[in-house]
């Protein structure tokens, strides 16, 4: 890419975020702006570095990363947030959707897969690694009762694979329709739900059970 991903870096331990730079530093697409130790400072960083994609701890002290990350959206909407852990949990990952998280990722992972993830919310998708997509779909959320579900199930189709990360290329790979047709049932979806993003899309498919 012409101008690479610039990338803050955010974790209490200060082993973890030279780790994490000698990994990205060998990439010539991404660019590490900056560091930071806590939710704070995070917010902080991201008002003076303006990174294109974070790379998140969850816990750490004096702001953990679910709160920081809230704040963060509510003031850099444009900013894509990518929540790491050293566990898989369920919870964590539902509450780091809501706070407007697009990825989550283990912080063993791979080098490979850090700069796959980091390539794809920064394109505009979700990103999960293996182990916790299997954690999060697993198990079905029910679907609340107290409204009927207002897409076809072909919508729900596509929903299902935007939550997945998928592009819109691929999903139309995946149901053997064209591309325009997707993106005709996106712009149907984001309409029916008032909804406005991808993130948005991936979060309701996972509150409403939407997802297998």
């Amino acid at each position: 890419m012409d101008n690479p991903v610039k990338v803050l870096l955010v974790d209490d331990h200060q082993v973890v975020l030279d780790g994490f730079l000698a990994r990205l530093e060998l990439e010539p697409d991404i660019q590490v702006v900056g560091t930071a130790c806590n939710g704070f400072e995070a917010i902080d960083a991201v008002g003076r570095v303006t990174p294109d994609v974070v790379l998140m701890d969850v816990s750490m002290p004096v702001m953990n990363g679910i709160d920081a990350t809230a704040l963060i959206k509510q003031n850099h909407p444009e900013v894509k947030v990518v929540m790491l852990t050293m566990h898989d949990n369920r919870e964590y990952m539902m509450k780091v959707m809501q706070a407007g998280a697009v990825g989550y990722m283990l912080k063993d992972v791979s080098a490979k897969n850090m700069v796959q993830a980091i390539q794809t919310v920064f394109q505009g998708a979700t990103y999960f690694c293996e182990s916790s997509t299997q954690t999060l779909f697993t198990q079905s959320l029910p679907i609340s009762t107290s409204q009927p579900n207002p897409l076809s199930r072909r919508e729900q189709a596509v929903l299902k694979l935007v939550a997945y990360g998928h592009s819109s290329k691929k999903i139309a790979s995946l149901l053997d329709i064209s591309y325009r047709t997707v993106e005709t049932h996106r712009q149907n979806i984001k309409h029916k739900l008032d909804l406005h993003s991808t993130a948005e899309l991936a979060k309701y498919a996972l509150e409403h059970g939407l997802v297998d």
